[in-house]
């Protein structure tokens, strides 16, 4: 949990770089544009305090379904500061890494929920940043955290359809090792 907060403005970081025409623009995650990942990791980040507290599904409803970020970059920009603001306000309320969340597919602990979240965020601002055309700042904690985490799960999470099957690394940098393992 502690490499969420750097981890959230890296990405914070990303979007304040992308040029105002990337929103439209394919990313390494297949069928998914710019907009599109940062509108998954918006709502990702704004179900975080719900999920903390034991809400599910049946108290959040589908507010957070469908078009999270607004008509314009600036929209986008701030939608992600909330969503970012509260999720952080959240995780820094969470006392045990063994703290039960309840999620649709069944009960996981606040650290698996942790290390889940460090991995969208740190692989998302990945394909944001190359679908964009901009720099990533990478976090060489984050990435070794997320790539140790998926590393004995890359399987499961290729047979649920989360990732692609992986890849050949362009290269021996952990950040090309963690999108390759993950089908980028």
């Amino acid at each position: 949990m502690d490499l969420l907060p750097e981890s959230a403005r890296a990405f914070a970081v990303v979007l304040e770089r992308l040029p105002d025409d990337a929103w439209g623009r394919p990313t390494p995650c297949s069928e998914w544009s710019v907009k599109d990942v940062v509108n998954h990791v918006v709502a990702e980040h704004e179900w975080v305090p719900h999920l903390l507290r034991g809400e599910g599904v049946e108290q959040v409803g589908d507010r957070y379904d469908g078009d999270r970020l607004g008509g314009s970059p600036a929209a986008a920009r701030r939608a992600w500061q909330m969503a970012m603001l509260g999720s952080l306000q959240a995780w820094a309320q969470v006392e045990e890494v063994d703290q039960p969340v309840a999620f649709s597919g069944g009960m996981q602990t606040a650290g698996e929920y942790a290390h889940q979240m460090l991995v969208d965020l740190t692989v998302h601002a990945w394909d944001v940043a190359q679908g964009g055309g901009v720099s990533v700042p990478v976090l060489p904690d984050a990435v070794g955290v997320a790539f140790a985490y998926e590393k004995p799960r890359v399987a499961q999470g290729e047979a649920a359809g989360l990732f692609a099957p992986p890849r050949r690394p362009r290269s021996d940098h952990p950040m090309d090792q963690l999108v390759a393992l993950l089908g980028r």
